[in-house]
């Protein structure tokens, strides 16, 4: 029976069963025409912990502080950091309003659903569910992919660095490495939830301490720093792209600070076990997004102060192989104690984070794979959508894990390849966030029937900004980054997320419109 046999104009329940026993958020799950299937144990902490560990601002920051310092530096990382986090807030606002009305695992696609009316309903489902779980895949595929890469740069500096006959693990060896990661965190997240919560707040609380220690220890234990001119003033136009225009540099280095803030769509999905899910659930989203923003500015601020030589931090020639921030902390430890042991261990700090980070993306995405198989919309979803005893959707965390790692494998062939598909972590990932905001302040505009989280008034100016945010950064991270434009130097961006499109419309146009309707409700009237 689908959702659209409810009655959407007084949000009255379908099924009639608000009772006592039930928080909101159960009891909106029933109206939504969902039954109970998961164990609702996770508390505001557990639901803000989880997305607050994928945003991770040490995974973020640290995998692409070489980007931030090639194009424009110490200003487009300190500034741009809050212009992104300053726009980045409104998107994570809209959602949370969604979210408050809509609290399923289903998240985004199921909002799309709702907002965009009967007749548009399941396209719009559809469109929203591929682009958010595709995002989300190469989301866990980039952050387990970047930990087995700092691994192989831990390796390196712990056998003598690039200059002292240090050992470069293969990209087999690289691969291998992932593949490892990912099975672990497959293994975890077959735990039961009560054991996931635990492991979400010890990732959130050591992102917050790791921050803390890093900021302060690296710019003190540096024999050399850089001025509170160079940090703040220090415009960075050297560069091996071909590119001079300040703006165009500005806008690519963006980039660092938007991946970073992304992922925050794991309060949703994780909502059907959440308390009081209509409530906490936006709490989650928003609490992630604004504790990181200032979280990730004073990491920033303190690896930065340790910078002073740029083109030697990107430069491959140097112990790290290029690796910046590894660099940074080891040169930092080695020049005032003569080794860089300290350094390493304090990208072992990091390298945890990044692996509670991919932990968590493997909870969100399984979720995800568990609510769109629920409504039918994957091949053998009825296999994808089973739970075990201990209430986990187990199926869909291997599934999860196992389209991660394949989609690694396209580093074998070409590092440029899996960039293409990694760039659908960010844009991606963003378009599935912006498609249902659209919805409510178009489609939706005067229908839209707000939670216990709600904007108000403010709600389709802040709809309106989100929508037009993404709509930017698509287009600027779709520009080319390096000039002249050949094979090794095209941005893959747009044929990655175009290629993704094509896929999406076409199964749409050739198969899922003659029989995927939208979210259907599992309760019988």
């Amino acid at each position: 029976m689908a959702w659209t046999k409810e009655d959407e104009a007084n949000g009255s329940a379908r099924i009639g069963i608000r009772d006592t026993a039930l928080d909101s958020g159960h009891a909106r799950l029933h109206e939504l025409g969902y039954k109970q299937e998961l164990k609702r144990d996770l508390s505001v902490l557990s639901n803000f912990a989880f997305s607050f560990s994928i945003i991770s601002v040490l995974t973020g920051i640290t995998t692409l502080y070489n980007t931030g310092l090639k194009f424009g530096g110490t200003v487009a990382m300190t500034f741009g950091w809050f212009v992104t986090g300053f726009f980045t807030m409104f998107v994570g606002l809209s959602m949370g309003e969604i979210c408050s009305s809509y609290p399923t695992s289903g998240g985004l696609y199921y909002w799309s659903a709702r907002l965009s009316g009967k007749e548009w309903a399941p396209f719009a489902s559809w469109m929203t569910g591929w682009f958010n779980i595709v995002g989300q895949w190469a989301v866990t595929t980039s952050v387990d992919f970047s930990l087995a890469q700092l691994i192989q740069v831990i390796i390196l500096l712990s056998t003598g660095g690039n200059n002292g006959g240090g050992y470069l693990a293969s990209k087999y060896l690289v691969i291998a490495f992932h593949g490892g990661i990912l099975l672990i965190h497959a293994i975890i997240n077959s735990l039961p939830i009560t054991w996931l919560s635990l492991f979400g707040q010890f990732a959130a609380l050591w992102n917050v301490l790791g921050v803390f220690v890093l900021m302060i220890l690296i710019p003190t234990v540096a024999t050399q720093r850089a001025s509170a001119k160079f940090v703040f003033t220090h415009f960075n136009v050297e560069n091996d792209a071909g590119i001079h225009s300040k703006l165009y540099i500005f806008v690519l280095g963006l980039l660092m600070s938007q991946y970073t803030l992304t992922g925050y769509d794991a309060s949703a999905h994780m909502t059907e076990e959440t308390k009081s899910a209509d409530k906490n659930g936006p709490k989650g989203i928003i609490s992630s997004i604004g504790i990181s923003i200032i979280v990730g500015w004073a990491y920033l601020l303190g690896i930065t102060f340790a910078v002073t030589n740029i083109p030697y931090l990107l430069s491959s020639d140097n112990d790290a192989g290029g690796y910046a921030i590894a660099e940074v902390f080891y040169l930092a430890f080695k020049n005032r104690y003569g080794s860089g042991v300290g350094g390493i261990l304090c990208l072992g700090i990091v390298a945890v984070a990044i692996f509670f980070c991919g932990m968590s993306s493997v909870t969100s995405n399984s979720r995800m794979a568990y609510a769109f198989s629920r409504d039918g919309a994957m091949p053998l979803s009825s296999f994808w959508h089973k739970v075990n005893k201990q209430e986990v959707p187990i199926n869909a965390v291997w599934l999860s894990a196992l389209i991660s790692f394949c989609m690694a494998l396209t580093s074998l062939g070409s590092l440029v390849a899996f960039q293409a598909m990694v760039s659908i972590a960010t844009i991606g990932l963003y378009i599935a966030y912006a498609l249902p905001i659209f919805f409510r302040v178009t489609l939706a505009r005067k229908t839209f029937n707000p939670g216990p989280f709600n904007l108000g008034r403010y709600g389709i100016v802040v709809g309106w900004i989100a929508v037009l945010w993404v709509a930017i950064i698509t287009v600027l991270f779709s520009l080319p980054v390096a000039y002249p434009i050949t094979k090794d130097t095209l941005n893959y961006t747009p044929v990655a997320v175009g290629g993704l499109l094509v896929l999406t419309v076409g199964s749409w146009l050739l198969s899922a419109r003659h029989w995927f309707k939208g979210p259907v409700t599992n309760i019988s009237s």
